[in-house]
């Protein structure tokens, strides 16, 4: 993906990431999540309705390992609907493509702990000629882990090569979960086989819950700004096989007109232009988002 010169510095990892906030450090030890009741027989039959899902979502949300910075994004990505909505059971296999620093495994690892299995696909940074920053925040996130097993368990780290991205056994997965990425596989040209592969590693009747920054009107775009339309997921999504199975507007930004000087990091976290403008920024807030939930026939 292009990314302008004067953000390289600051942004490589807000552009490919979704601006997510960089891992603490290794040797931090953060306190648990506070572990939700236990789950009757009965409630274990039906894991996956509604309000067990909330209640244990909820108790990883609010757990203190989770940073301030992390936090105040809530307000902006608003996890806990956004998980609900693609219907995230405890019990599920999820896999999370590229988590960057972590900000939603913060989430997905100790809620998936107990039952379930949670799998961070990262890039393989052991391939010939590939960037730095996929070693760093590989190891940011395996060192967050690793600090604090009472928070995170055992999830997998899973590396794949983005050139031809395989995430798994075929049919193994009960979802498969992309937060603002999809506009970096647009600009490589290599979208279609990621969504290819989504579809290959889900089991009949898994789910893809995409969420990416919105751009407005109908016409194409080529993700250079971290902006894409709808339509163009939609379209990805169902060549590779998928069946588009319910939009959502909980991430969503009217404020967000999506034509800013540096694109989507002009926006916070990122504040591309540094103190230029920023309180006008500041009060539109995170890109307006598309939440699109797909589903495996």
């Amino acid at each position: 993906m292009r990314i302008l010169p004067s953000l390289l510095a600051l942004a490589c990892s807000a552009a490919l990431f979704g601006c997510q906030q960089p891992a603490p450090p290794a040797d931090s030890s953060p306190p648990p999540v506070a572990e939700p009741a236990p789950v009757s027989a009965p409630a274990a039959q039906s894991i996956g309705a509604a309000e067990e899902i909330g209640k244990r979502l909820e108790a990883g949300i609010a757990g203190e390992h989770r940073a301030q910075t992390d936090r105040a994004r809530d307000a902006y990505r608003h996890p806990l609907e956004t998980l609900q909505f693609f219907g995230v059971a405890p019990d599920a296999t999820v896999i999370e493509i590229t988590p960057g620093g972590g900000w939603y495994s913060d989430i997905l690892a100790p809620y998936l702990r107990a039952h379930g299995h949670f799998i961070a696909a990262i890039w393989d940074e052991s391939l010939p000629d590939q960037p730095d920053y996929y070693a760093r925040l590989n190891q940011q996130l395996a060192d967050k882990i690793a600090a604090a097993p009472e928070v995170y368990g055992e999830p997998e780290l899973r590396r794949f090569n983005a050139r031809a991205p395989s995430f798994g056994a075929p049919a193994s997965a009960d979802v498969v979960l992309t937060f603002r990425n999809a506009h970096n596989w647009i600009g490589a040209g290599n979208a279609e086989a990621y969504f290819k592969a989504f579809f290959e590693v889900l089991k009949p009747g898994g789910t893809l819950g995409v969420v990416d920054h919105r751009a407005k009107g109908e016409a194409a775009t080529d993700g250079s700004t971290g902006y894409v339309t709808e339509q163009q997921i939609i379209d990805l999504a169902t060549a590779a096989g998928f069946r588009l199975a319910e939009r959502s507007e909980v991430n969503a930004n009217p404020a967000d007109t999506a034509d800013h000087p540096e694109g989507v990091w002009t926006l916070p976290p990122s504040y591309a232009l540094g103190d230029t403008d920023r309180e006008k920024y500041a009060a539109i807030g995170e890109s307006d988002r598309m939440t699109l939930k797909f589903v495996k026939p």
